[in-house]
């Protein structure tokens, strides 16, 4: 599967923010991969049956709001970043503290990208059916 650069014709900037409001952050919209994340850890993380994400470099993504609100689990190498006040899953730092993976849930802007496939689907939620045509990968490919 090729998780390659995805092209957009400006640098476009996106709003996200945590569900409380204390925190707010600007990404490019330039993002390089999106995909929905079956793991059992991506599960537990977000309470929900998959995380939907887009990948993106580190560099691209600031926090411009509440920055001393993020509560970091994890270290510079790979962490989750979430909101102290409401415990909204932010964004997390991933590939050796190279990338973050955007939750799509905070974006407050539309992205141009969507995702291009389910990954770790061998660990999914017996209780939950994938219903779209997406390719389905028992891990990532």
């Amino acid at each position: 599967m090729n998780l390659g650069p995805h092209e957009t014709s400006s640098s476009r900037m996106l709003l996200g923010e945590c569900l409380c409001g204390d925190i707010r952050y600007r990404v490019e919209d330039s993002f390089l991969y999106a995909l929905n994340c079956h793991c059992s850890q991506c599960r537990k993380a977000t309470g929900s049956a998959f995380k939907p994400f887009a990948g993106i470099k580190r560099s691209k993504l600031s926090v411009i709001e509440g920055d001393k609100s993020l509560q970091i689990f994890g270290d510079e190498d790979g962490h989750d970043a979430r909101c102290k006040r409401c415990g909204s899953l932010l964004y997390s730092l991933v590939r050796d503290g190279q990338y973050v993976h955007v939750t799509f849930g905070t974006l407050v802007d539309t992205p141009s990208i969507r995702p291009t496939a389910h990954i770790f689907v061998g660990s999914k939620a017996s209780w939950y059916t994938i219903n779209d045509n997406l390719p389905q990968h028992q891990e990532l490919p």
